[in-house]
C-alpha cells in the first residue's frame, strides 16, 4: 500500500539548492556542479551504546509499528532489539524533509534524490561509515555510491528502495498496445479528455526525456538540466498535452479509481497503482516505454548534528535488513534495496514485479532530482532553469 509523496516548490537557489543528477547507469563520485565540494563532517568511527531513542523523517509507510495495521511492524522488534525507541515525523514533501534536518532535531532521514545532495552540500548529513552497517554488503550494487547518495566515492546514506514512473493503459480501449511516452504527447489523440499525467512540476522531467530521444537536436542530454531552448521546448509540448489532458493525478487512489471507471484510459503511473487497478478487476497494465522514464530512489542518512548517532546506524541496519526491507518494500510499493529481501517478500513475486534485481531496467530510469542554475549535466556556458522557473511553468501549462 502505497501511501505516496509530492514535490513542492524548492528554494533552488545556491549552495543549499544543489542536487544529483544520473541515471540507472551513472557511476558513482564526483562533486556538484561546478566542483564544489561538501562541508568537511566527520563519519562515526564505531559503533557504541544506543541512546535509548532515535527521532526519524521519513516518508508516510517506511515507518510503520502496528498503529497503521496490526500486520504491518517492523518497528517493534527493532525496539525491543536495541533498547531504541523510534519517534517518527511523517514529512509530505521533500521540502519538508529537509527544514526538518535543519533544525537539528532529528538523527535520521529517508531522503529522495530531490533532496539528499541539499542535504549534504548544506552540511546536514555526515558521511555514513557503512562498516558499521552490516547489512549494506547486500545492498543491490546498483544503489550504491550513486550521484544523489555519495560524493567523491564517500557514501553519505544508506539505500533503501526504488521504482520507477510508468506507463498505464486500459488494454480494451487503447490499441494497439503501447510502447513510446509519444502516446501521451500526440496532440490528435484519439483518447482526447481520457489521459492522465502526473501533477507536479518534476513532470517536465517527463517531457525532456521524450525530446532527449524524439528530438535530439535540442541537445538534451540529462532531463533535469534544461537551458532556455530546452526548457522552452519541454513547456511547450506540455501545453500542447494539456488539451489533450483529462486530469492531473497526484493521490494514487483517485488514480485507480479513474482506470477502473475508464475515466483514464492512458498515462503516468506507478507499478502499485498498476497492481491496486488490476486488483480491483481493472484491465490496465503499466509498461516502461522504450524512451525510458524517470523515477525516484531513497536514501537514508544521518544527520550531522544527530544527538542519537548510535541509534541512528541501528535504525539504518535494521531498515535495509532483509526482513524489514522486505516488509516495507511490500507496503509502500517499491523494489527493496537489499538483495536478501527478495526471499523474505510474502509475495515471491514481488522482487520480479519491481524488477529489484534487474539492473538493465533501471540503466533506463532518471531517478529524480531537482533542477539548479548550474547545469547538472556538466556545462558551463549556459544557465539552466532552476526549480522555481520549472514551478512557474507548470502553472502556465494547467492554465
Amino acid at each position: 500500500m502505497r501511501t505516496g509523496r509530492t514535490l513542492t516548490a524548492l528554494a533552488a537557489v545556491g549552495l543549499l539548492a544543489l542536487t544529483g543528477c544520473g541515471d540507472g547507469g551513472t557511476d558513482a563520485g564526483g562533486s556538484g556542479p561546478g566542483g564544489i565540494k561538501p562541508p568537511k563532517i566527520d563519519k562515526l568511527t564505531t559503533l557504541g551504546a544506543g541512546e535509548g531513542q532515535v527521532n526519524i523523517v521519513a516518508w508516510a509507510g517506511y515507518v510503520e509499528d502496528g498503529s497503521t495495521d496490526p500486520k504491518v511492524d517492523w518497528v517493534s522488534d527493532f525496539e525491543k532489539q536495541t533498547g531504541c525507541q523510534v519517534n517518527v515525523k511523517v514529512a509530505g514533501t521533500s521540502d519538508e524533509m529537509v527544514t526538518l534536518m535543519k533544525t537539528g532535531e532529528y538523527d535520521v532521514v529517508s531522503a529522495s534524490g530531490d533532496a539528499s545532495l541539499r542535504l549534504i552540500y548544506g552540511g546536514d548529513a555526515a558521511p555514513v561509515n557503512t562498516d558499521l552497517v552490516s547489512n549494506y554488503k547486500d545492498v543491490f550494487d546498483g544503489l550504491k555510491l550513486k550521484q544523489w547518495n555519495s560524493v567523491d566515492g564517500v557514501a553519505y546514506g544508506i539505500p533503501h528502495g526504488r521504482g520507477a514512473n510508468l506507463l498505464m493503459y486500459r488494454t480494451d480501449v487503447v490499441k494497439p498496445a503501447p510502447t513510446s511516452w509519444g502516446v501521451v504527447f500526440d496532440a490528435g489523440s484519439p483518447y482526447q479528455g481520457k489521459i492522465t499525467a502526473y501533477d507536479s512540476p518534476i513532470y517536465l522531467a517527463d517531457a525532456a526525456l521524450y525530446l532527449m530521444k524524439h528530438q535530439p537536436e535540442l541537445g538534451i542530454k540529462n532531463p533535469y538540466a534544461l537551458d532556455d531552448k530546452q526548457f522552452t521546448a519541454a513547456v511547450d509540448l506540455l501545453k500542447k498535452q494539456n488539451e489533450t489532458i483529462g486530469e492531473y493525478w497526484s493521490d494514487y487512489t483517485k488514480e485507480v479509481q479513474a482506470f477502473k471507471t475508464g475515466n483514464s484510459v492512458l498515462g503516468t503511473t506507478w507499478q502499485v497503482i498498476a497492481n491496486l487497478a488490476q486488483a480491483d478487476k481493472a484491465p490496465v497494465e503499466a509498461i516502461l516505454p522504450e524512451e525510458g522514464a524517470t523515477g525516484w530512489s531513497d536514501t537514508w542518512m544521518v544527520s550531522a548534528k544527530a544527538k542519537h548517532p548510535n541509534c541512528a546506524y541501528r535504525w539504518m541496519d535494521h531498515i535495509v535488513s532483509p526482513k524489514a526491507n522486505a516488509a516495507v518494500a511490500e507496503w509502500f510499493g517499491e523494489a527493496p534495496a537489499n538483495r536478501l529481501a527478495c526471499a523474505e517478500t510474502a509475495d515471491k513475486n514481488h522482487c520480479a514485479t519491481y524488477h529489484a534485481e534487474d539492473e538493465a531496467y533501471y540503466e533506463k530510469v532518471w531517478f529524480w532530482s531537482t533542477p539548479v542554475a548550474q547545469c547538472l549535466d556538466g556545462r558551463k556556458d549556459v544557465t539552466c532553469k532552476d526549480y522555481a522557473a520549472w514551478t512557474q511553468a507548470w502553472t502556465t501549462v494547467k492554465g
